[in-house]
């Protein structure tokens, strides 16, 4: 019996609610029949009554309301709707909630679960992926699950963490992405995974773009290039230490991201390579994101606004033939 991406979000839950009296959910529309706009709390209202509870169309109430009760001792996880919508919350999630245990020396445990990336025909308004503006900030851990195994572990480990964490599940992934079945043991968060080895290029990248990246090397592979997959998994903190060890075997390296361009976490990536391992390349670095301009409706326009496998792979090629 296989489990999808959204599924395992939902046995995270479910797990964390069976198994620790602090934990509650709190999300617009997510209790009863509803579930939340993707399902990723569906059933759970019923198994855990007065655990599951929706809000008022605020997020900045949402969020306030949530640090209250962390400081009271509870574990809240916060749905948003959508990972756009939690712009209206930046004051609660990085001014309040990140700064809290820097002021007081009292940790604020909040789980901010945020529905991130484009999917086709969500537009402007439903598709951002927020986690380079979010990782700008000290005192909040941000996390990007690319593998049904991260999805699930990941979120219980967000939990169990003293510091706000922001959890970017992608939305593109719920359904696209299946597991034979739940993981028994979690990889450590803040650590980086190999999850192809090469010796040729390296790319760096996280979340959906790991599935991109992975296709992409596949590709490449028969024309005789060994491409090394490094998915981040948590892009603050990043461990650079696995990105350079990796740019040491392949002297090039190319970070992939969904988000906008400017500023980022590729460009972070690559900041960090040319400043800590300049030695270590043998090609320019370079880096590839969504395009500069607001996220189109369009399925056509969007799957070109955001990086593929055909950008990915030219701009592969372009760096091995340098």
């Amino acid at each position: 019996m296989s489990v999808t991406y959204l599924e395992a979000i939902r046995e995270a839950q479910t797990k964390l609610l069976r198994e620790d009296e602090r934990v509650f959910i709190y999300g617009q529309d997510i209790a009863g029949k509803f579930g939340g706009a993707f399902k990723a709390t569906k059933g759970l209202a019923e198994k855990f009554p007065g655990r599951v509870l929706n809000t008022p169309i605020s997020e900045d109430a949402m969020i306030g309301t949530a640090i209250g009760a962390a400081l009271e001792g509870m574990r809240p996880i916060v749905e948003m709707q959508f990972a756009d919508f939690s712009s209206i919350a930046l004051n609660q999630i990085l001014n309040n909630a990140g700064t809290h245990y820097y002021r007081t020396n009292v940790p604020v445990p909040i789980t901010v679960r945020l529905p991130s990336g484009g999917t086709k025909g969500s537009g402007p308004f439903h598709s951002q992926s927020m986690e380079g503006l979010y990782s700008h900030y000290p005192g909040v851990v941000v996390m990007t699950p690319a593998t049904v195994e991260d999805a699930y572990t990941m979120l219980i480990d967000a939990v169990a963490i003293d510091d706000p964490v922001v959890y970017c599940e992608h939305k593109y992934l719920y359904y696209h992405l299946k597991a034979d079945a739940l993981p028994k043991e979690s990889f450590p968060v803040g650590k980086a995974r190999i999850v192809r080895p090469g010796r040729d290029l390296t790319i760096v990248t996280y979340s959906a773009m790991v599935h991109e990246a992975l296709a992409v090397a596949g590709e490449l592979q028969r024309d005789g290039f060994e491409i090394e997959v490094v998915d981040l998994r948590t892009v603050k903190p990043l461990d650079t230490q696995t990105v350079l060890a990796s740019v040491a075997r392949t002297g090039r390296l190319l970070a992939v991201g969904e988000a906008f361009p400017w500023g980022g976490v590729t460009a972070e990536v690559i900041s960090r390579v040319t400043t800590e391992g300049f030695q270590l390349l043998d090609a320019a670095p370079a880096r590839i994101n969504a395009k500069d301009t607001p996220i189109p409706y369009h399925p056509n326009l969007w799957s070109e606004h955001r990086p593929n496998r055909k950008s990915i792979a030219t701009k592969a090629r372009q760096i091995l033939q340098e």
